[in-house]
Order: C-alpha cells, then sequence, then structure tokens
C-alpha cells in the first residue's frame, strides 16, 4: 500500500464502513419492499412502482442535496439524511398501502444520494492523485459486498412481521457511528456542479447515453421485481435472498475480468457481448428450465445474469470518458446519472406491467429487451464510428452500485 493512501486509511476506513452500513440497509429494504408487496396483494405494476419511486428519488437527490451540503455542511447533511432515511423505513409499517410506499420511497431514493454525496465528495476531498483510482475501487467494491451482506439478511425476519424493517432502520442509523466519531475534517466546500448538456453527450457518445438507459432499466428491474419472480418461481425467504446475493456476487466476480479486458479492446465489443450472454441466459431459463426448477439452477442462472448485467455500466461510464474531454468527466457522470436514473424509473414500471400481463416471465421479457437493444445499438455504432485510439482511453474503474452526480475524477 502506497504511504499516500496509508496516511489517509483512518478516513477511509470510516467513511467506507458508514457507506457499507447504508448500501446494506438500502438493499435488504428494497428486496423486503419487494417481498412485503406481494404479501400485502399489491399487483406486480404497483411493487414495480415502489422500486421505480426510488430511482425517482435518487436524481432529485442528486440535482438538490448539493445545495444542502453546500449551505450546512457534509456531517449536518449526512445526520439529518440518515435520521429521515431510517424513520422512513418504519413508516413503511404504519401505512401499508402503494401510493404511500411510493412517496416513501422516493423520499429514501432522495436521502440516499445526498448521503452517497456526502461520502464521495468527501472521499475525493481526501484523495491524491496518486490514491483517487485505488480508492474508487475500494468505493465499488465496498457497495458490491454490502448489497450482498444486505440480501443475506432477508432470512433473519419474517417479511411479513416488523423485525426487519426494525433491522433495516437500525443499519442505517448505525452508518452514522463511524462518520459522526471521525476525527477527519469534513470538506470545507462540496464539490462544485458542472453544467450539464444531454444533446452534447449524446453527440459525445450516442451509444453510451442509450447503454445506460437500457443499463438502468434492467438492473432497476432486477434489483425490484427479482424477488418477485423468484418467489413466484417456488424460493422460500431463504432462497430469494441467495438468488438476489448471488445476482450481485456474479457483478462482483466479473467486474474486474470484463472491466480489464475492456481496457484491452473496443468497450463496445464488451458490452455487446454482455448483453448478448444476458439475453441468451434468460432466454435458456425460459426455454429449457421448467416452471419450478431446482434452486442450484435458479441460483446459477441469476449468477450468470448478474455477471453479465452489473458490470455493464461501470464499463458503458469508461467508454464515455475515453469519447470527452477531461476536464468534462464530472459533468458527463451527472449526464450519464440522469439518464441512468430514467431507465431505472422507467425498467421496473414496465416490467411490472409486463409481470402484470405475463406473470414471471414479463420481467424475463422485458429484460431480454433490453439487453438485445443494448446489443444492436452496439453493432450500429461500430459501423458509424471507430474506437478512440489506446492512448486517449481512461482506465476502467468499477462503479459503485448506486452511482450518484458527485464521482470521483481527477479535477480539472
Amino acid at each position: 500500500m502506497q504511504t499516500s493512501l496509508r496516511n489517509v486509511l483512518p478516513t477511509l476506513l470510516a467513511l467506507l464502513l458508514g457507506y457499507g452500513l447504508m448500501q446494506m440497509g438500502n438493499t435488504l429494504q428494497g428486496t423486503l419492499l419487494s417481498i412485503r408487496g406481494s404479501i400485502e396483494t399489491f399487483s406486480p405494476t404497483e411493487v414495480g412502482a415502489v422500486g421505480a419511486a426510488f430511482w425517482a428519488g435518487i436524481v432529485l437527490g442528486s440535482l438538490w442535496a448539493g445545495t444542502v451540503i453546500a449551505r450546512v455542511g457534509h456531517t449536518r447533511t449526512f445526520a439529518a439524511l440518515a435520521a429521515v432515511a431510517a424513520s422512513t423505513a418504519l413508516f413503511h409499517l404504519l401505512a401499508i398501502h402503494p401510493v404511500v410506499w411510493i412517496a416513501a420511497r422516493a423520499l429514501t431514493g432522495f436521502c440516499f444520494a445526498g448521503l452517497f454525496m456526502v461520502v464521495e465528495s468527501w472521499l475525493n476531498s481526501t484523495a491524491s492523485g496518486e490514491t483517487r483510482g485505488q480508492i474508487l475501487s475500494l468505493y465499488g467494491m465496498t457497495g458490491l459486498i454490502a448489497g450482498i451482506g444486505g440480501q443475506l439478511l432477508l432470512p433473519a425476519g419474517d417479511p411479513a412481521g416488523f423485525r426487519l424493517f426494525c433491522a433495516v432502520s437500525m443499519i442505517i442509523s448505525l452508518a452514522l457511528v463511524p462518520i459522526a466519531l471521525s476525527r477527519a475534517t469534513a470538506p470545507a466546500h462540496a464539490t462544485g456542479e458542472a453544467g450539464i448538456s444531454l444533446p452534447r453527450l449524446y453527440g459525445q457518445s450516442p451509444f453510451g447515453l442509450v447503454a445506460a438507459f437500457l443499463c438502468g432499466v434492467t438492473s432497476a428491474s432486477f434489483f425490484a421485481l427479482g424477488p418477485l419472480f423468484a418467489h413466484e418461481a417456488g424460493l422460500d425467504t431463504g432462497g430469494i435472498a441467495i438468488f438476489m446475493a448471488c445476482g450481485t456476487l456474479g457483478g462482483f466476480a466479473m467486474t474486474w475480468p470484463l472491466g480489464w479486458l475492456s481496457d484491452r479492446m473496443d468497450r463496445r465489443l464488451v458490452i455487446i457481448a454482455a448483453a448478448g450472454a444476458a439475453a441468451a441466459i434468460i432466454l435458456a431459463l425460459l426455454t429449457f428450465v421448467p416452471a419450478k426448477p431446482p434452486a442450484w439452477v435458479l441460483y446459477f442462472c441469476v449468477a450468470v445474469f448478474g455477471g453479465s448485467v452489473i458490470p455493464t455500466y461501470s464499463i458503458v461510464t469508461a467508454h464515455v470518458n475515453d469519447m470527452v474531454k477531461p476536464g468534462e468527466f464530472v459533468a458527463a457522470s451527472g449526464g450519464l446519472l440522469i439518464v441512468l436514473g430514467a431507465g431505472s424509473t422507467a425498467g421496473p414500471i414496465v416490467s411490472g406491467m409486463a409481470m402484470s400481463l405475463f406473470g414471471p416471465r414479463g420481467l424475463a421479457y422485458t429484460t431480454i429487451l433490453a439487453q438485445v437493444l443494448i446489443a444492436a445499438w452496439g453493432v450500429y455504432r461500430i459501423r458509424q464510428r471507430a474506437a478512440p485510439p489506446e492512448a486517449e482511453k481512461e482506465a476502467f474503474v468499477p462503479e459503485p452500485a448506486v452511482p450518484v452526480g458527485t464521482e470521483l475524477v481527477p479535477s480539472s
């Protein structure tokens, strides 16, 4: 470990521990709401709308939470938003109704966007040019590991009861502790906002913008409705937890190999191959696997699916960064976030409607369509524009599980 990284390790550990606890509570809550919604006889469309609301809140929070940070500082913002997010987790028990849950989930997304912005901008101020890539890699991997941990907490209680909701609230509240007790000095100023122009970004990377939207459609649909799909496939609570964890674990395992490969060839080819693999594994599941397959078959298929889908957004981000100027990295990341959030908002709604019409296969149909569109658009764009020269490519780094508008990129 480099000396410069060792010097900031106490601050880094406190921030990553707080972030990990937030992400653990967030993933547990998302899966829990999907299952509890089914228990409360919410339709798949309503369950999808609850999942979509979180991403709508993420986009709004990413656009507006920076103003709060600038006014009251990082520590106060983190404490206030964590308190609201922890309280909102319990509010789902007080009013069990789809409309109320949609509003509560949107508020949770807004809070989490602000929480992640606090952590990311704090880490950015701590990082140097020599350590920024390492810190961002640790940050992305922490999110994936915490997500797996959150999924595996699901069997600790009955989704029809109240204990798991209390656990979510406690975990989010505990995220306050390492950051509140850290002796590190918070950044004096929040990361400045850069101008975002989606038309300009589309002109620089048409493939990247469309692919980011479809990545949002796929990943948000999976995390919002995957538990419902697994339940309909015959898995119990523990099986659903393992099913969702296997999807995230597959993404964790394949992030570095696919990233390494994308650094050595046209990134669009890697994205096309990953999209094709995701569509193929789902199609094989629908075609050759019975309606109530053995659990290990579902675990294997979702691990391959997660390994194909979850790393894709990181590669899309790297591809877009290859196409924009160095001083436009933050604006490009913010633009990609808006597009990803739009796809993540639309995806669960469309997938939920498809599940209402076609049953569990509706989620598979939506996902296959999104992945086929990524591959087809990629093939078309390769024919229109050559890949950037190797000398202009940015190094690949894994993106966090819930990316927001503040990115750990070298300041211009």
